[in-house]
C-alpha cells in the first residue's frame, strides 16, 4: 500500500474515494494526525498531513518517528513525500516539480533514529544504515514515469538541503548551500528519509518549488509571499495528476 505524506500546499486530498480515518498510537508518541485511508481510481492509499490538520505543526516539531511508524504499522510499504522547497538552482523556478536523488542534512535537535531506545530495540547495540543513496530508486523511477505519463515537466534529480526552520534562510546561507552542492532547500526532508530507511520503507520525494530561495530569482530582496500561495494552488493540482498515474503504475 502507498502512503502519501503531504506537506505545505497539500494538507488534504479531497478527491479520495471511500474515505475512512483512523487514529494510530505509536511507541514514539502521536503522529501529526489521523491517517486518512481512501482510494484513487480504485487503488488504496493512506494519506497523512505532515504538519497536522490546519497546518499547525512547524517543521522542527513534527514527530517524524511517529508519522512513519504509524504508516508502517498499517501495512504501508512505499511512501511518497510531497514537499515544497525553495529553488536554489536556476532550473527550479516557482512551480517546478523535481524528484531529488540526494540530501544534505543541516537540521539539529530532532529525533533522528529508532535505534536509541533499548526498550523498543532490544539492545543498545549500535545500528548503522547505508544512506549513500537516501531515496528509494524504485520509487524515484516510478515518480519520473508518472510525471512522464501525466505530461508534466520535471527535474529528475537534485540535492535537497534539509534545514532547521521555521525561519527562512539568509542570502548568505543559500550561497553556502549552493557551494555545498544543494539545488533546493526545504525543512522536512530529514530525518524523514533516514527513518524510512531504518524501518524498510521505500521512500521518495516529489518536491515543488514554491519560490526561489533567498537572494535568487528576480525578487532578490525578499521572498514574495503573496505569490507563493497562488503558485502552490496550481502546482498541487498538477501533483495530484502525477499521483493518479503513480498509483496506477504501482498496480501494474
Amino acid at each position: 500500500m502507498l502512503g502519501i505524506i503531504g506537506g505545505s500546499g497539500l494538507t488534504q486530498m479531497s478527491d479520495l474515494q471511500d474515505v475512512r480515518r483512523k487514529v494510530v498510537r505509536t511507541p514514539f508518541g502521536d503522529p501529526s494526525g489521523a491517517l486518512t485511508f481512501g482510494r484513487i481510481n480504485g487503488h488504496e492509499v493512506v494519506f497523512l498531513a505532515r504538519h497536522g490538520h490546519g497546518h499547525t505543526i512547524p517543521p522542527h516539531e513534527v514527530n517524524y518517528r511517529a508519522n512513519l511508524w504509524a504508516l508502517h504499522s498499517q501495512g504501508v510499504k512505499d511512501v511518497l513525500s510531497i514537499a515544497t522547497v525553495g529553488g536554489i538552482h536556476a532550473d527550479l523556478p516557482p512551480g517546478t516539480i523535481a524528484i531529488p536523488d540526494q540530501i544534505i542534512d543541516y537540521t539539529w535537535g530532532r529525533k533522528t533514529t529508532y535505534h536509541d531506545c533499548s526498550a523498543l530495540c532490544g539492545s543498545r547495540s549500535v545500528v548503522h544504515i547505508d544512506f549513500t543513496w537516501p531515496y528509494c530508486e524504485d520509487m524515484r523511477q516510478l515518480c519520473i514515469k508518472a510525471c512522464q505519463d501525466a505530461g508534466e515537466k520535471y527535474i529528475g534529480s537534485g540535492v535537497y538541503a534539509a534545514v532547521q526552520g521555521p525561519r527562512l534562510e539568509t542570502a548568505a546561507e543559500i550561497n553556502r548551500l549552493e557551494r555545498d552542492g544543494a539545488t533546493m532547500v526545504g525543512m522536512t526532508g530529514m530525518p524523514e528519509a533516514s527513518l524510512a530507511r531504518e524501518i524498510g520503507l521505500c521512500y521518495a520525494a516529489l518536491t515543488v518549488s514554491a519560490n526561489y530561495a533567498a537572494g535568487r530569482g528576480s525578487s532578490k530582496d525578499v521572498i514574495p509571499y503573496e505569490e507563493v500561495e497562488a503558485v502552490l494552488k496550481v502546482a498541487m493540482q498538477r501533483v495530484y495528476g502525477v499521483i493518479e498515474h503513480l498509483v496506477a503504475l504501482r498496480a501494474d
